[in-house]
This record gives structure tokens, sequence and C-alpha cells, in this order.
């Protein structure tokens, strides 16, 4: 990607990081502010003229600080003042994307970029306060635990996340491996909170996995787009072409995102020399274009997303759709179309500012932004597929009516084990099947759920959606690419 001026592009992010999703440049913050070449450690002084501060709106600022240490009912900590002052300004924006980081904040962010991490593998992001699972990362505890995107985070280990930052919240929801995060989740439709226990766990660092498929179809799942995906998609996909590909399907279901200039390399041969790839769009409505150096290829390509696939994954099906003609096959994508800098230099003591400067826009200059990419084959899972884990909270018994139930009836059904109904009643069908799954898992035939009746269905269940023939949308995809090659 190419900026004019001054600009000193290192490279673009789209988060995935557990702090949250974003779309992250690094560059010369000078070119963004207009500021004039200065000496070090002129920045904050250049900021506040730059940003119009008046020596009456900084006099107030510090009265504000001063009257709180001076007068405040108990002692107060700088450091926390400080940072609750440049919180403030931040939150005023009103922008999920735009944080704060403190110096302990900031490292971790640093490590997620360069490292792999321990926690339990799920993007993050803050939406009217609250916490919203953007994605869980495939193969990931998050995932193999049965959390959702879209789900909302309301408490960990039994602590409420209200009033917390992004940041804060992510740092108690991270932990060693091996250590338990108890999460109370709120899902679309579902009356009752979730409780869900994940075990944390070294979040896998590979993020490229191929495959041949029935007909000489290629299969390449990316599950971030980090540092060395564009490497390992490219060795992947010489090896499926001269095994004689004749189609190819890219897999970024749940995948929140990640490095853009490796999203570009990843479609670069797919697009002819000259379209633009992606393109970017700063505050005044300048937009510049990454055009592609590719030659395209030969055989034809579908893209699966779903509600998870997030930031560079919406890059890289847009790219596809628009500037190759594939078929994006699935659900809506998650709609993440906004660029943050990153202003740790400027900062000057190991905090870090990341803050909303652009927008990006596919290859034709459509906004995604909360929007998604709309697939042009809508393609919907079982509905087995959206069971939430059962609560657990008690056991359940013929005559009663839940959530719980109803995801009961759901596992049931997807199993084998038609109830004849699933609107959370638990009828006598409904008790005969559970019998049923007793039977066949060599559990007592009571015909009621406990905690061990629960947790196999819930393995049983988890072991269904991972079985590729159950995958609509892997189905479809492999329909589209036989019906253009002719099978």
């Amino acid at each position: 990607m190419q900026f004019k001026g001054r600009t000193v592009l290192a490279f673009v992010l789209l988060a995935m990081f557990a702090s949250s999703i974003l779309t992250l440049t690094i560059v010369d913050s000078s070119t963004f502010w207009g500021w004039k070449e200065k000496p070090a450690g002129s920045a904050a002084a250049s900021a506040a003229t730059s940003s119009g501060l008046s020596s009456k709106d900084l006099n107030k600022i510090a009265t504000t600080y001063q009257l709180i240490e001076s007068k405040y009912l108990t002692q107060t900590d700088h450091d926390k003042l400080v940072n609750g002052a440049i919180n403030g300004m931040l939150d005023a924006l009103e922008d999920p994307f735009t944080v704060y980081m403190d110096q302990k904040e900031a490292k971790q962010f640093d490590e997620s970029i360069s490292s792999s991490f321990q926690g339990i593998g799920a993007e993050v992001s803050i939406d009217e306060g609250k916490f919203v699972i953007v994605s869980p990362i495939k193969g990931s505890p998050a995932e193999k635990a049965g959390i959702q995107a879209n789900d909302v985070i309301v408490s960990v280990n039994g602590d409420k996340l209200d009033g917390l930052t992004l940041n804060q919240a992510v740092m108690k929801i991270r932990g060693p491996k091996g250590t338990q995060a108890k999460l109370e989740l709120i899902r679309q439709g579902v009356n009752d909170p979730i409780q869900v226990i994940v075990v944390r766990d070294n979040i896998d660092v590979e993020t490229v996995y191929a495959e041949m498929l029935q007909d000489q179809i290629g299969k390449i799942e990316i599950r971030q787009f980090s540092a060395y995906t564009a490497t390992r998609f490219a060795e992947e996909l010489k090896k499926l072409e001269a095994k004689g590909m004749k189609g190819l399907v890219i897999d970024v279901r749940n995948d929140p995102g990640g490095l853009l200039n490796v999203v570009v390399d990843i479609v670069n041969p797919f697009v002819q020399s000259g379209k633009p790839i992606v393109q970017v769009e700063n505050r005044d409505g300048k937009r510049e274009p990454t055009p592609s150096t590719g030659t395209g290829k030969k055989y034809p390509v579908t893209v699966l997303v779903n509600k998870g696939s997030a930031s560079a994954s919406e890059i890289l099906a847009g790219a596809f759709q628009e500037a190759v003609g594939s078929k994006v096959i699935g659900e809506t994508s998650y709609g993440k179309g906004t660029v943050q800098v990153t202003f740790e230099k400027e900062m000057g003591d190991g905090s870090n500012i990341k803050m909303t400067v652009y927008k990006w826009l596919t290859p034709n200059g459509n906004w995604i932004h909360k929007k998604g990419i709309q697939p042009d084959i809508p393609v919907e899972q079982p509905a087995y597929f959206k069971a939430a884990p059962l609560s657990k909270k008690s056991v359940l018994k013929q005559d009663s009516n839940s959530d719980d139930v109803k995801n009961l009836q759901l596992m049931l059904n997807g199993l084998g084990f038609s109830t004849e109904r699933s609107d959370g009643y638990f009828n006598d069908k409904t008790a005969t099947a559970v019998k049923a799954f007793q039977r066949t898992n060599g559990l007592p035939m009571t015909g009621e759920v406990d905690t061990e009746t629960a947790n196999k269905l819930e393995r049983a269940i988890l072991a269904q959606i991972r079985e590729p023939k159950n995958d609509a949308q892997l189905k479809a995809a492999v329909q589209e690419l036989q019906k253009q090659i002719g099978k």
C-alpha cells in the first residue's frame, strides 16, 4: 500500500489480537496532524497548539487535577487521574476502536503482535459499554467451549465487567495456560444468561490449513492474518496447484483479522495487474488505492465467510468478490471498516493510543462498516450449530420450559434423536430422545438431563459440528466450484 508525502508506512494491522478488533496503521504521525518538523519532546506542545487548546483550556484541566489532588476526600493516585483524563477524552469520541493503553496494557498489546499469547482465544470489542465477542478463533478454547460471535460477556469468574475499559476487561479474560475463566454470557435470542467455563491455553500460532477435497478442489483455511500467513498460504497453494487443483475454497470463517500487507500479498496473485485490492480514505475524503501487480489465476475461487469474519477477512472477501469475480458464500460478515493508528512514540512513557483515522473500502469503493460483506450465495448452517452450552444449574426434567431445554432439543435433533419440537418445552418426546441418547452413550436411562448427560451431549454435538460432511456452507462452496469446472 502506497501513501504520498512524508508518511513512513511500516504496515497496516487488522486485529487478530484479543484486545480489540482494529485496523492499525503505523505511520509518521507528523503527516497526520500537519506538524512541522519539531525537536524531540515537543509533541505534546505541538498537539495542544494544533488541536486548538487555549491556555484557558489547559489551565482548566490543570485546576481540576489540583483540586482533586488537594481537596478530594481520600488520597488520589497521580497515574490513575492522568489515565482517567485521557480515557475520558477518548470515550467522548464514542468510537469503540479508539482506546488508550497504559504501560502494562501497551506491553501486552505489543506481545500480542509479536508472539503467541495465553488466553481463551476470542476477539473482543466494546459496543455501548458491552463487551462483545467478535469471533472465537478457530480451534481455540473459546470455540471448543461453544462461545459464538456476538455473545456479550457480563462477568469473568464472578467479577462484573461494568465500567471497565476494553483493555481492562481483556486482562481479566486472559490468563495463564491451564487456568479457568468462568464466563457469564448473554446471547441474542436466549432469555437467560449462559454460564461457560473455558480453560485458558496457548493460542495456536499456525494460521493456514490446507487440504485437497473431491474433484481436485483445494481448500485453504486462514485462521488469522499474522506475519507468516502469506508465506504459509503461498506454500500450501503451490502444493495444491502441483497436485492439479481445478478450483479453490478459501475459508475465513471466524477469522478476526490480522496484517493488511499479508492480505494484499495473499490476494495479489489472483487479481489482474492494475486493479485495486483495497482502498483507504482519510478524513478529507481522499482515497488511496492499493493496485495489484498480479496476473490472475485460471481456476475459480470461492470464499467462505460468516458473522465472525472481520477486518482483514472482509478485505479478502471484498477483493475476491469485486476484483476477481469470485462467489462469496455463507453469512454476512462482521462489518469492520475503519483504520486505527498507534501513537506510542508521542506518548513517550510506554503507554499507547490507538485512534481511528481512516476508512478502508472495497475495490469498488464500498464501505462495509457495520454492514459487512454480503454473500453472493447465502447459506445458513444447521440449527444445532447455534446451540448454546447448557447452564447445568439444575436437572432438566419433563414439563419444564426454558432456554436450556430449547438448546437441549437442538442438540438432540442434530444428533438424530428426534424431539419433534424445539420450542423449549420438555415434552414426553424429548424425554424419550434423552433416554435414547443415554442408552447409546452408556448412561443411566433416566430421561432427565443432569450434568453428566449435559457434558456428553455438548461433546457429541461439538464433534457433529466439526464433521465436514455436516458443513452446509462448505458443501455449497464446493458445489459452486463443481458447477464452474463442469463437474
